[in-house]
């Protein structure tokens, strides 16, 4: 495999490409059968050719490849007693990747799926994302190959303790600081604090982000990924003369994250037809009712199935990939990786959808972003449209630090501040080195820039 870029190259270029290869190579050499990992490291990779180009002092310093080795990958076993009395044993993962920018700042994630390379992929997105805030914080994430779902509530307090237990060595308000992810929210952040504060003995509110309203959580904290995603996609559509407003959307997905992207959506004039989880999705082409949704899965934990008992007018389809099949005008991938491939990238654009914004992390396959690109489709990438997560989380982290805590509004507005800031970057960054229009280009390109620079700086040769 290697780097390409399209379009004609000059002899700088091409150097850089050589150069971009061989760190390829390396790493692929080096971290074997880590196939998520290396599509990200290749994702990145391509967007930078022009910028290595006009900045060859990146190449000089061997910043890519520094910038491709984590600082600490951290691995351990998570052993835990069920409900039975019987000891199960999982494998728990922090990669603690760049701290050019600041601490450590990155979710965690609870999932069957979750190995080395899922979580060096994130990391290293989280990088560039965290970047983009423009907030102080440098790039990691975690998790544990454990899964919540059918678990108790006890089983999962054991699980989480016993997790921190070992996480606690390794993290701090001036280390790193974790959050949630999928399969982590506001219950399983609660128990690791607690088990955290236990250990050390003091309350550290800034260890961890994501924390309930009454020990130190922010307001507006668990909205903001999916509100972030709708504000980088209204930008989106005003630098292109279009609106959200009495745009159909599919969003996938029925987390925190598809949730409020829809609450979002949706007060701004969309109407949002199809949602899902990992069993199917549904349609109502009168427009999905928030509400019920939010009382299904944050309430009673039920699977969207179950929507159609409250809506008949609605349809259930088993298989969640499907969901991609509904005409829009508007798709919104905020499941999980790799979700939409090149088969469901051509039905959305012969179905006529004008804009695709990424609410989750790498939910598009590279062969789906070139149907996307070629196809002249508005695409905004993860690491710009779902920072908005990890910016509320550093806008915690302030309040936390301040003792003092800010109304939803004041985050609110904050938060659509920095989603504005990120998109105009992407736009200008793009502009500075030859790609104008092309948002991934424009992220890596921004994200990575101040990371370099800030490496070089402190010296880190």
């Amino acid at each position: 495999m290697t780097i390409t870029k399209e379009m004609k190259m000059t002899s700088k270029e091409e150097k850089v490409q050589k150069y971009m290869n061989k760190v390829y190579e390396k790493v692929i050499e080096r971290n074997p059968n880590e196939k998520e990992f290396h599509q990200s490291v290749k994702d990145v990779f391509q967007s930078l050719i022009p910028i290595l180009a006009k900045k060859p002092e990146y190449m000089e310093k061997n910043i890519l490849e520094q910038l491709v080795e984590p600082e600490r990958v951290i691995t351990f076993r998570v052993p835990w007693v069920d409900d039975q009395g019987k000891v199960q044993v999982n494998r728990g993962f922090r990669v603690q990747f760049n701290s050019a920018l600041g601490p450590y700042k990155g979710g965690l994630r609870f999932h069957p799926s979750v190995n080395l390379s899922i979580v060096k992929f994130l990391a290293l997105q989280q990088i560039f994302k965290n970047s983009l805030t423009g907030q102080p914080i440098g790039g990691g994430k975690g998790g544990a190959d454990f899964d919540p779902k059918g678990k108790s509530d006890n089983e999962i307090m054991r699980f989480c303790q016993s997790f921190m237990t070992e996480l606690s060595k390794h993290i701090g308000p001036d280390v790193d600081i974790p959050a949630g992810d999928i399969g982590v929210g506001a219950r399983e952040i609660g128990y690791m604090f607690g088990q955290y504060k236990k250990i050390r003995g003091s309350f550290q509110a800034g260890v961890l982000t994501g924390k309930g309203l009454n020990y130190g959580g922010s307001l507006a904290r668990k909205e903001a990924t999916g509100y972030g995603t709708v504000y980088f996609l209204q930008e989106m559509l005003k630098g292109n003369g279009m609106t959200l407003n009495g745009s159909t959307v599919v969003i996938s997905g029925s987390g925190n994250v598809s949730i409020y992207a829809m609450e979002k959506a949706i007060e701004l004039g969309a109407k949002v037809i199809a949602c899902s989880d990992s069993d199917g999705y549904i349609f109502d082409y009168n427009g999905i009712d928030v509400e019920t949704v939010k009382r299904l899965k944050e309430g009673n934990g039920d699977r969207i199935r179950y929507y159609v008992r409250e809506h008949p007018s609605a349809t259930y389809v088993e298989g969640c990939t499907g969901i991609w099949s509904v005409p829009c005008g508007v798709a919104l991938p905020c499941a999980t990786q790799n979700e939409i491939d090149e088969t469901a990238a051509k039905q959305l654009v012969e179905n006529g959808v004008k804009a695709v914004a990424e609410g989750a992390n790498m939910p598009s396959t590279a062969e789906a972003i070139e149907v996307f690109m070629k196809s002249d489709v508005l695409f905004g990438p993860a690491k710009a449209v779902n920072a908005g997560g990890v910016a509320a989380s550093s806008l915690e982290m302030a309040q936390n630090s301040m003792r003092m805590s800010w109304s939803f509004d004041e985050v609110d507005a904050q938060l659509q501040e920095i989603m504005k800031s990120i998109y105009q970057n992407c736009v200008e960054a793009a502009k500075e080195y030859g790609q104008e229009g092309n948002l991934i280009a424009g992220a890596n390109i921004a994200g990575f820039q101040k990371v370099a620079d800030a490496m070089i700086e402190q010296g880190v040769i």
